[in-house]
């Protein structure tokens, strides 16, 4: 009996290459791929605008896709980076805060529901940001470090930091110092 191949599935590489070409299997491609971990950190720093705001990632990327360059790793940090960009320019926009604070809805979405609530509660919004992207975005120091335009001993120390305050919040008596 002969057995039809399963179709290749295409390399990130090429199907970047197709995307910035404007191939709109590609750029779908991308979009499937991304869009629920970018939807998830923007769940959690911008609960009540994370769909709006992915929406304006997905532009600017679309936009100026053309000038990026750099593998599977550099584009989730792009995309990162590129998110929380949006998330400033709509609290400019909006003259206020746009997220910080999970509600119930948000808060629903979230796998890591209480771990990013208390993140967001507590932490300065660098630490929380440095966190989320750690931990709900899954990204490595370096990768962070490019999101946020910080080197990555800064992104280490701004973890370390948050690590401890967030146990001094389950235990006050923990690392007094």
């Amino acid at each position: 009996m002969l057995r039809m191949s399963e179709p290749r599935r295409p390399a990130f590489e090429e199907v970047l290459a197709a995307a910035g070409q404007g191939s709109p299997w590609a750029f779908g491609w991308l979009y499937r791929r991304f869009q629920p971990r970018l939807l998830r950190m923007l769940a959690v720093i911008a609960p009540h605008h994370a769909e709006d705001i992915a929406a304006d990632v997905w532009l600017e990327v679309a936009g100026s896709l053309t000038r990026f360059a750099g593998d599977e790793a550099a584009f989730r940090a792009w995309l990162a980076a590129t998110a929380r960009y949006q998330v400033i320019e709509a609290t400019r926009r909006n003259g206020r805060r746009v997220g910080r604070v999970l509600d119930d809805a948000a808060t629903e979405q979230m796998a890591s529901a209480s771990f990013a609530a208390r993140v967001v509660a507590v932490l300065p919004p660098e630490q929380a940001d440095v966190l989320i992207l750690r931990v709900v975005k899954g990204l490595d120091v370096d990768e962070v470090a490019k999101a946020i335009g910080r080197p990555p001993a800064t992104v280490r120390s701004l973890q370390h930091r948050a690590l401890r305050r967030l146990a001094r919040e389950v235990d006050p008596g923990v690392l007094t110092a």
